[in-house]
């Protein structure tokens, strides 16, 4: 075996497509290549809207899997080619796909979660093995499905003897901490990016803002972020797990509604500040002992939102993992590369600290090349 995997993630963002060739030969890994490709206009629409119900869903929704499918395999080109590599020497392609519902352990006491895929013509493009479906064996267990990748954070920036956090500030956020103690949470903390990036579409026509600039030059409307954080998600103790299925426009929309005239750009600060506070606020709580916060996915960029976290979390380094040994557009990718090396090697992942699963479990399917 090569020890060379492929990382794949399309976040609840939705505004493209990122990927890695990892060497994990040497501990805990190399990355060779990275890559990204951004979603074409008219599939984000499509994913955007399969979010909620909607005619022919079924239909649409494999249709919308396959030319994913097809984003994910000009990437994996493009990593090859930077590389150097061929198809051949690459052990296996992990493939997250794009998640449309997120609902476990409701309805049947079981639920279900949602990633929009089709692996098998991914491995038919690429000639790689595919392995995907990371989530449904996690939600069948008892578990969330998500977090999963809280034990590469803890691969990647472990540090014994340490309390550490890494917060992921995709279109959802989502915290691991790593205990001094050995012991390991992880959990979504509520909004990351999605609420900000649907406003700032809205009003300014850019799919998200950059650096946080917009952000800073309105005011915190602090009775609509009082009205944001009543949401009860905001209180529920770990294990816990959220996305676009609550936290969307019609959620936002309905709280806004006591607030009609505000300026654009302080609702943009409230919903940066919802973000920030919600995230400080679960560290603050079940980890008083944090002393360092690595921060990885496009929230990272947002100079804003890192100077709020920093505010909010006093005597801890807020820093991006890029000054950890990677960078933060590269970790959620990297993850589902390591992800895929332990469904290849039928290594068991013990999510009950994270997922609330009921036990370890293999995570994947595979599909040969």
């Amino acid at each position: 075996m090569s020890e060379l995997y492929i990382g794949l993630m399309s976040g609840t963002s939705m505004d493209g497509v990122d990927g890695v060739l990892a060497d994990f030969s040497a501990a805990p890994l190399r990355v060779l290549a990275d890559a990204s490709a951004p979603l074409p206009d008219a599939l984000r629409t499509e994913l955007m809207a399969l979010n909620t119900s909607g005619p022919d869903e079924l239909h649409r929704g494999w249709l919308a899997g396959n030319a994913l499918m097809r984003i994910y395999a000009d990437v994996v080109q493009q990593l090859l080619s930077q590389a150097g590599v061929a198809a051949t020497v690459v052990d296996a392609i992990g493939a997250h796909g794009q998640t449309v519902r997120h609902r476990p352990q409701q309805f049947d006491g079981t639920g279900y979660t949602i990633q929009l895929a089709q692996p098998a013509l991914l491995a038919e493009l690429t000639h790689i093995d595919v392995v995907a479906d990371f989530r449904s064996r996690d939600v069948a267990a008892g578990g969330q499905g998500a977090p999963l990748a809280p034990f590469f954070h803890q691969a990647l920036f472990g540090r014994p003897g340490k309390t550490v956090g890494v917060l992921n500030l995709g279109g959802i956020s989502n915290l691991t901490l790593l205990h001094a103690s050995g012991a390991m949470q992880g959990f979504d903390c509520g909004p990351g990016n999605a609420l900000m990036d649907a406003w700032c579409q809205q009003h300014t026509g850019q799919p998200y803002d950059a650096g946080g600039a917009w952000a800073a030059s309105g005011r915190v409307i602090e009775p609509l972020l009082a009205a944001l954080l009543a949401e009860p998600y905001f209180r529920l103790d770990p294990p816990k797990s959220t996305g676009r299925d609550l936290f969307n426009r019609p959620w936002l929309d309905a709280q806004l509604a006591a607030f009609a005239g505000s300026a654009p750009a302080d609702v943009q600060a409230t919903l940066a500040e919802l973000t920030a506070r919600a995230c400080a606020a679960d560290a603050r709580r079940l980890a008083p002992a944090l002393r360092d916060v690595i921060v990885c996915g496009g929230g990272a960029l947002n100079t804003h939102l890192m100077q709020r976290l920093q505010a909010l979390l006093p005597g801890t380094r807020v820093a991006s993992s890029a000054a950890h040994g990677l960078p933060p557009l590269q970790v959620e990718a990297a993850a589902f590369a390591w992800l895929a090396r332990k469904a290849v090697r039928r290594e068991n992942l013990d999510l009950q600290s994270t997922t609330g699963a009921q036990g370890a479990r293999v995570l994947g399917a595979i599909y040969p090349r």
